[in-house]
């Protein structure tokens, strides 16, 4: 798997590690390129943590241990030391444990890794680095970019493929074009930088499945679109000998469901808000209970041990939630942390958790109807619609986005109040009998997967294919 340089060292295999958000076996169909690498390499089914979400698995896999080591409990969870929810964050320094890169560097100094858009990359100690970042304006203003490591990557990246498309990879406008900037990156860095290990995450598939379900054909169309653009970066690939491995961070599977978990913990008196201007904001330090809401997981934190039986009491007969993990709980999952909540709720199959907590929409802050990744207290699907009930919701967007390309403030205020478009989620560990709609890893090479292969494995999988191990 390794071969050796003229004095005698031995180089590692270079590596490309695809992180195909959402890809399972039955998708996979849909997908002749990546098909055929299975078919002539090797393929397994793969096995994910509990929450099976990207900043959760992504850990898993880059440091082979589950959450109560790692710490990266969810995409977000409540700080409590600084009493405010915070999701998606980005330093690698809230990552615990060795990393892939680590153990790698150990067996060969000098080892070279590329890290483009996985996630937790700013201050990883990777050589190179892409992940999005956009420019925040002193006068309030968002505008697409992304950071990179070297600096000079940046400006090298943006005239030859133009700025990161990030209206393109989150929100109503979310579509194959983040891919492909992605993709294009990750091939333009393997052809001048050559690194040894190269990972690119590619979020596509993410999105037409969760606004449709996985079973709708434009989820199938989306699968083969993603294909077709990813088919010169295997070429690449092959054509400098590079060993490609793509796997999947979970399966999402059809919702019908929502769930406002919050709102039940407010209206059995655990929760409490704030108001200014008639908008109402969580406040989590005053609530007795309240739930961070991360896809089919939230974690419930509970102020105080004896309001745990009155918040248990408030969600056990709440339509839609199949577990609340206690201490137990979370330790058979590997989820016992301090950075989880007192318990964790985990939705039925064909559930989900809004982050909701007002109970009139005419209260609701103003970035309820935002793309609003970092201020919003949970996870929130809905940003991939335009509101349906509003008729000039696509004149509002254009007035905006004429206002943006002035350099002027502006408020894209389109996203719905109402959860239940949404018809794909994740997060709950899939069941024994539906591995068709669960996670997956391809291998180039043959035989180099086989049986199934746990979350944990993942990194001491890489680091042998890379003849390191």
């Amino acid at each position: 798997m390794s071969d050796t340089t003229p004095d005698g060292t031995t180089r590692p295999t270079p590596l490309l590690v695809l992180d195909v958000v959402g890809l399972t076996p039955r998708l996979l169909d849909h997908m002749p390129h990546l098909k055929r690498l299975a078919a002539a390499g090797s393929h397994a089914a793969l096995g994910t943590v509990l929450p099976a979400v990207t900043c959760t698995a992504q850990s898993t896999f880059l440091t082979g241990t589950l959450p109560a080591e790692h710490g990266i409990v969810g995409n977000g969870w409540y700080f409590r030391e600084l009493g405010d929810v915070l999701l998606w964050r980005q330093h690698n320094g809230l990552v615990a444990g060795d990393k892939l890169w680590d153990a790698a560097r150990r067996a060969h100094p000098g080892y070279t890794v590329a890290n483009i858009c996985w996630w937790y990359a700013m201050g990883a100690d990777t050589d190179i680095t892409v992940t999005p970042r956009p420019v925040y304006y002193a006068d309030g203003r968002k505008e697409p970019d992304c950071y990179t490591r070297p600096p000079a990557l940046h400006d090298e990246l943006t005239d030859r493929l133009g700025t990161f498309p990030l209206f393109h990879f989150w929100g109503p406008g979310a579509d194959i074009v983040s891919s492909r900037w992605i993709i294009d990156a990750t091939r333009h860095i393997l052809r001048t930088r050559t690194p040894d290990l190269a990972l690119c995450y590619l979020p596509h598939l993410d999105y037409d499945l969760q606004r449709y379900g996985p079973d709708d054909p434009r989820s199938h169309r989306a699968a083969t679109d993603l294909d077709t653009a990813l088919a010169p970066l295997l070429d690449d690939a092959h054509a400098e000998g590079r060993t490609v491995v793509a796997l999947s961070e979970y399966g999402i599977t059809r919702v019908t469901r929502p769930v406002d978990i919050n709102r039940e913990l407010r209206r059995a008196g655990l929760l409490e808000v704030h108001t200014q201007d008639g908008m109402e904001y969580l406040d989590p330090m005053a609530s007795r209970a309240f739930a961070v809401a991360d896809h089919q997981i939230a974690h419930v934190y509970v102020r105080r041990p004896e309001d745990l039986d009155a918040t248990r009491e408030a969600l056990s007969g709440l339509d839609g939630v199949a577990e609340l993990l206690d201490d137990e709980g979370k330790k058979t999952h590997g989820l016992d942390h301090p950075r989880s909540g007192e318990l964790v709720a985990v939705a039925e199959p064909d559930a989900w958790f809004t982050y909701y907590y007002w109970l009139d929409d005419a209260h609701a802050p103003d970035f309820a109807q935002l793309v609003e990744i970092h201020r919003k207290p949970g996870y929130d699907p809905v940003e991939l619609f335009m509101d349906p009930e509003d008729p000039y919701v696509r004149v509002k967007a254009a007035t905006a986005l004429a206002r943006k390309k002035l350099g002027m403030r502006y408020r894209m205020a389109v996203v719905p109040l109402d959860p239940s478009p949404i018809r794909g989620s994740h997060g709950r560990l899939p069941t024994s009998d539906d591995t068709d709609n669960g996670p997956l890893i391809l291998c180039s090479t043959p035989r180099a997967v086989t049986g199934r292969v746990a979350a944990t494995e993942v990194k001491s999988l890489l680091l042998r294919l890379a003849g390191l191990h």
